[in-house]
């Protein structure tokens, strides 16, 4: 067994899941009627984590990073798509920590405001993701601040596997459950929580296949990193450290167009008032569109993960 079983496991969760609860909100799970979202003989939950503090589940990773690791005095780094940078921001806020965050360019102006909301300085570094970590990883060695990976961190991954535990507490009869990937923090760390109790499914913009590509060549290679969610599903590689939790773990991994994930986001303000971010509709966007199709009697849940966006057009 490699070393990442070992560094991210499910009593390692559980125990992030306590050190972090007075910080986090327990996110609430709706159960829906299939039939509004033109889905026959599936039972549907819809876990609403969009709802956490910062407006993700970046949140719960960045509490246990700044809880659990040693921050030193020039306080804490992070490269962000923008989703994470906000957590971060956020957790230093409520700690009493300094933040610097980079950025690419293509965060969205919402994501950038909510990050200096909270009393972080934001730099903005080169046009994607792995500018901004570059940028982020030079400042964290000339500084000496505690660098918070976004996704490859064996801490990043405990805080939200605790997603996963929330599920299970909350709606133990699911079969299966849809997550979007983008470096893979996420999914790692709910697998990791589940095991093979579950069929997990990944769910990838189709501009932006990075587990889908890593999975057909047996480790993290780079992909192309475009589409409508490349401010939080397109790092250039999903990370080491979740890879062979997503290999023993993950049942497969589905594509979405961008078109199907505008459709998503449609749908679900549509019928239930919800403004998804497109990383946050992706898993949405595999049911609807049939990307992933439920047998009879399926009992699916789908993490809507984000909702740092301004308001879609409807």
């Amino acid at each position: 067994m490699s070393a990442p079983f070992h560094a991210v496991t499910r009593s390692r969760i559980a125990e992030t899941r306590n050190l972090i609860a007075p910080y986090v909100r327990h996110t609430p799970i709706a159960r829906l009627d299939a039939g509004d979202f033109g889905l026959t003989d599936t039972d549907l939950l819809l876990k609403l984590e969009f709802m956490q503090h910062s407006g993700s589940f970046k949140a719960r990773g960045a509490f246990a990073n700044l809880m659990t690791r040693d921050r030193g005095a020039a306080g804490v780094v992070a490269a962000s798509g923008g989703n994470h940078g906000a957590a971060v921001a956020y957790a230093a806020r409520t700690l009493g920590i300094p933040a610097t965050i980079f950025v690419p360019a293509i965060t969205s102006p919402a994501k950038l405001r909510r990050i200096e909301s909270y009393g972080a300085r934001a730099v903005i570094a080169g046009e994607r993701y792995a500018d901004a970590l570059a940028a982020s990883d030079i400042f964290a060695t000339e500084s000496g601040a505690m660098a918070i990976h976004a996704f490859d961190q064996p801490e990043t991954m405990l805080g939200q596997g605790t997603v996963g535990a929330e599920i299970e507490a909350d709606a133990p009869e699911i079969d299966t459950l849809l997550v979007a990937v983008g470096g893979g923090g996420l999914i790692g760390g709910i697998a990791a929580w589940f095991e093979d109790r579950v069929r997990i499914v990944a769910v990838e913009p189709d501009g932006a296949p990075t587990l889908h590509r890593a999975l057909a060549a047996g480790e993290p290679v780079d992909a192309p990193a475009e589409g409508i969610a490349a401010d939080s599903l397109a790092p250039r590689r999903v990370g080491q450290l979740m890879f062979p939790l997503a290999r023993r773990f993950v049942d497969r991994s589905v594509l979405v167009s961008d078109d199907s994930i505008v459709a998503a986001q449609s749908l679900l303000w549509d019928r239930m008032r919800i403004v998804a971010e497109p990383g946050g509709a992706a898993a949405f966007a595999a049911l609807v569109s049939g990307a992933y199709a439920p047998e009879p009697g399926e009992r699916v849940a789908v993490l809507l993960c984000g909702a740092n966006t301004t308001a879609v057009s409807l």
